[in-house]
């Protein structure tokens, strides 16, 4: 059953079309990679499924509901959580309470409550504490929950990106590039995690260049090019598209590693 349908989605920026009438299903519980050469249009078409962009026409179809026109953080709260790379982090804060406010998406007290500190404004803090500690504890980095944030490892700090995403109750979990910057032992820990994040339920939509990471964790791949579709299958059947090759992950198979 499919939780996301993208159909016929194009963004035009003046002349140039940098997502040209895309379409794809997403299917429930399953991890989807989205890859392609630089100025593919890859992060445009995030922005447009998260709605930080108005697309030109077509349509984003989240459990039946067409989200293209609506609020980002409207589509946040139905369940569609774009997470980044590390520009939604508290640096100055600790690991937990950068959690803690992420939660806040799911507040039932008001501003005013939370300034105040009204009675549900202190139940929603106590609920948001402890479900930011279970979470934490779940991708495996409880013990840094009272670490300031920018004395974190690189991969410490972009489990924590994931936990922030979590924090909003998801049911679709968009994925900017989980694996930059990370060395083996981090991105295996990485992908751990990924896999730990479905077995909640969730299904996941990733871009990411790191190639032998994405053979590995999905389920099936999406390839643009140049702002268009050009493949989409499983692992092994982009792996042996020819079009794929020669747009993007070249003939030697050494480059990906496999």
């Amino acid at each position: 059953m499919s939780i996301l349908e993208v159909r016929q989605l194009t963004k035009r920026f003046g002349g140039l079309a940098a997502v040209n009438e895309v379409s794809f299903n997403v299917e429930a519980g399953e991890i989807l990679s989205i890859i392609g050469p630089n100025g593919a249009g890859k992060s445009t078409l995030f922005k447009l499924i998260s709605s930080f962009l108005r697309a030109t026409s077509g349509e984003v179809i989240y459990e039946g509901e067409n989200i293209v026109s609506k609020a980002p953080h409207i589509v946040a709260r139905k369940g569609v959580v774009r997470t980044f790379q590390e520009t939604t982090i508290f640096k100055e804060m600790t690991a937990l309470d950068n959690v803690v406010i992420a939660h806040h998406l799911r507040s039932r007290a008001s501003l005013a409550g939370f300034y105040w500190a009204s009675r549900t404004a202190k139940e929603d803090e106590a609920q948001f504490r402890e479900s930011a500690e279970e979470i934490l504890n779940y991708l495996g980095i409880g013990h840094v929950g009272n670490e300031i944030a920018r004395n974190l490892p690189h991969g410490y700090l972009r489990a924590l990106g994931m936990a922030i995403g979590l924090a909003a109750q998801p049911k679709l979990l968009l994925f900017d590039e989980p694996f930059a910057g990370m060395n083996h032992e981090e991105t295996q820990q990485a992908v751990k995690q990924v896999y730990g994040i479905r077995d909640r339920g969730l299904t996941v939509l990733l871009v990411e260049h790191d190639m032998p990471a994405v053979m590995k964790i999905s389920d099936r791949i999406v390839v643009l090019n140049f702002g268009q579709k050009i493949a989409e299958g499983t692992p092994t059947e982009i792996q042996d598209n020819e079009q794929v090759i020669e747009a993007y992950l070249g003939r030697e198979d050494e480059e990906i590693g496999l």
